[in-house]
Parts: C-alpha cells; sequence; structure tokens
C-alpha cells in the first residue's frame, strides 16, 4: 500500500496517460457511455483496468516530457489511440441503428421516439430495439472480451505518447464506413422493400377507389409488415453481430499497428 502511495510524478504522469487511453475507449464503447450507468461505475471501472495495465506499461525515460507542452502532446496521442479504437466499434452499433431508423420512417414511426439513454436524445422505437438486441448479441459472444484484450494490445504495439496517423488508417477508416452503411442497408431491405411495395398497392388502390380512405387502411397494415419484416431482420443482426466479432481482433490489429507505425 506504501508503494501505492509513494509513487514518482514521472510515474502518475504515465498512470494518467494510460488512463486516458483506457476512459476514452471505454467511454465509446456502448453502454458505458451511457447515462444508464452511474458516473462512480464508469469511474471505478477506468480505474481498475488503467492500474492493471499500468504495471505492464514501459516508456522510454529519454522520450517521456517533462514540460507541460510535451505531456499535453502525449495526452492529445492517448486521446487519438482511445478514440480510434472506440470508433471502430461504435460504428457497427450505428450501423445496427441506422437499419432500424430506416424501417421506422418507412412504417410512418418518425413521430413516435423514445430517450435513447445514450445520446440523451430521442430516437425512433425500431433504433433503440436493434440498439439492445445487438448489444445482448455483443456482451453474449464475448465482444467486450475482446475489447479489453485490444485494450491490452494497444499498449504493446503502441508506447504511451506515440502515435502516427498514416494515410493507410484513414483509407480503412473510409472503408470501414462504406463497410458499415453497406450493412445498415442489407439489415434495413427486407422491410424497406416489404414498405415499398404495400405502399405501391394502396397507391393504385387510391388510384382506382378513390372512395377509398387510404390513409386509415395503410396505416396499421404498414406497422405490421413493418415489425413483420424487422423481426426476420434480427436474425440477421444477430449473423452480422457473429461475423463482425470473428473480424474485430484482425481489425483492432491492422488498426493499432497502422497507429504504431514511424
Amino acid at each position: 500500500m506504501t508503494e501505492i502511495i509513494n509513487i514518482s510524478p514521472d510515474q502518475f504522469k504515465v498512470f494518467l496517460l494510460v488512463l486516458t487511453r483506457v476512459s476514452v475507449i471505454l467511454f465509446l464503447f456502448p453502454i458505458f457511455g451511457t447515462q444508464v450507468l452511474p458516473g462512480l461505475v464508469k469511474t471505478g471501472l477506468a480505474l481498475v483496468i488503467s492500474l492493471g495495465l499500468y504495471t505492464v506499461v514501459t516508456i522510454d525515460p529519454l522520450l517521456f516530457p517533462h514540460s507541460l507542452a510535451g505531456f499535453l502532446i502525449f495526452m492529445v496521442s492517448e486521446l487519438i489511440v482511445g478514440a480510434v479504437l472506440g470508433l471502430s466499434v461504435r460504428l457497427f452499433f450505428t450501423a445496427i441503428q441506422l437499419a432500424g431508423q430506416l424501417v421506422s420512417f418507412q412504417m410512418g414511426f418518425a413521430m413516435i421516439n423514445v430517450i435513447d439513454p445514450q445520446s440523451g436524445g430521442q430516437v425512433s422505437i425500431l433504433d433503440q430495439l436493434a440498439y439492445w438486441v445487438v448489444l445482448l448479441v455483443f456482451l453474449l459472444l464475448g465482444g467486450h472480451h475482446i475489447m479489453i484484450c485490444a485494450i491490452s494490445e494497444s499498449f504493446q504495439l503502441i508506447d504511451v505518447g506515440t502515435v502516427s496517423l498514416q494515410k493507410e488508417l484513414m483509407e480503412k477508416f473510409l472503408t470501414l464506413s462504406a463497410d458499415i452503411f453497406i450493412l445498415s442497408l442489407k439489415i434495413g431491405a427486407p422491410g424497406m422493400v416489404a414498405l415499398l411495395f404495400v405502399s405501391t398497392a394502396f397507391g393504385l388502390s387510391a388510384k382506382f377507389s378513390p372512395q377509398m380512405n387510404i390513409l386509415i387502411a395503410a396505416f396499421p397494415v404498414n406497422i405490421v409488415v413493418g415489425l413483420f419484416f424487422f423481426g426476420i431482420s434480427l436474425q440477421i443482426i444477430v449473423m452480422a453481430t457473429r461475423s463482425y466479432l470473428i473480424k474485430l481482433p484482425l481489425l483492432f490489429t491492422t488498426i493499432l499497428t497502422l497507429l504504431g507505425a514511424q
């Protein structure tokens, strides 16, 4: 206990850098950055993980900054590493939520929103349902274990305070963003296409039967059809999450290698 308290200023600075990287990753991780978890739990988890990793972190004394400006530069480097790793996971969850939002809009649920505990804003019902489904599957399949391993691996591949922003990293994120957008369309496609056919059918009915009240008849049909096909899409979400988790360790290694390349 005495050894923990009697640490040098440089050791404390190293711990702050480790804590910065860990905190940013955890903050961007789904559910951890939400208002659902108490602030004390978030802080405690970040401190526990940082303390565990601090013992294995090595830093060259000659490269360690002793000025405030140098320390702030190291801090920014840790923020970048944490943000890149956190966003690589956050993008996947955003794609699933986007799929739910697209189907919800087609169903006519654009005006029916609920409070999102993660952002504090209003989101559609299917958006929130898709988020909790993918989060549950992510945790059940051990996605959080992969995240913790990636945090540990990041300190092995990228020294504290050193980061390199390569052109290949930007290209990797552009490709990842495009793949995520395509994934959201694939998940939402069954419901969107089915609702498009329903809207077309009611449009033709209104053309040939002007006396028919299309608005009253179409709304419940859109809800039933949308929920049915979105239920089918939930299986696609499970398969997409499983496939994503299989590729996630390689994705993390690639990103960390690019960030650590000099």
